[in-house]
């Protein structure tokens, strides 16, 4: 991915944040003929030597998996985006488009048995109430039919590039007034942007 210097994240606390926040990225790899990708939901891994692991599974219907080999795959993990209109400039300009993007690059390898179950019951937990439902509360062969339908991976990580285009280039006076006309959109989309270039600014 492309990324200006002024645009290119590097605080790996934050990047790891984000990625946790928008856990349903693409997943991108080369079939022989062409590129593939699905949506998936993932979990975000950090060991204790520093390393990053992305682990996720996907139906054993959809062909993408055959593609896991040696190559690298490709994550996209999208934050919020919006348009930027030249009209909130104290000057002539052009419009353009304000986002938080990032690219996870590593090697896929399968998850199976019970790193695969441990995986899938992770992800239930993240998203439930455990006490109201969890995989270990279902019936097992119940649970292990459904397994056999799926893939499980982890991509372990070998590369990230992070970039946040928020109007880090603007000064104070159209800076401010971006914000404020994206609050006044009242859409999620504006809003997310308007809060991650005011911290933007606020942290530099």
């Amino acid at each position: 991915m492309h990324i200006p210097k002024l645009y290119r994240e590097e605080d790996r606390e934050k990047i790891i944040e984000f990625l946790k926040q928008n856990n349903f990225p693409a997943l991108v790899s080369y079939d022989g003929e062409k590129p593939v990708a699905t949506h998936l939901p993932v979990e975000v891994l950090e060991a204790e030597d520093g390393g990053l692991t992305i682990l996720s599974h996907m139906s054993r219907a959809n062909p993408q998996w055959k593609s896991f080999g040696e190559q690298d795959v490709l994550l996209i993990f999208q934050g919020a985006h919006t348009y930027i209109s030249p009209r909130w400039y104290d000057h002539v300009n052009v419009p353009t488009w304000n986002y938080m993007m990032v690219h996870v690059y590593g090697k896929v390898r399968v998850v199976e048995g019970d790193e695969l179950y441990a995986l899938l019951s992770r992800l239930v937990k993240n998203h439930e109430d455990p006490a109201a439902y969890s995989l270990e509360s279902l019936p097992q062969d119940f649970v292990q039919k459904e397994m056999n339908g799926v893939i499980g991976f982890a991509v372990d990580v070998t590369r990230i590039d992070a970039g946040y285009k928020l109007s880090q280039n603007r000064n104070d006076n159209d800076h401010e007034n971006i914000v404020r006309e994206l609050d006044g959109r009242g859409d999620e989309q504006s809003a997310g942007v308007a809060q991650a270039m005011k911290e933007k600014r606020s942290a530099s």
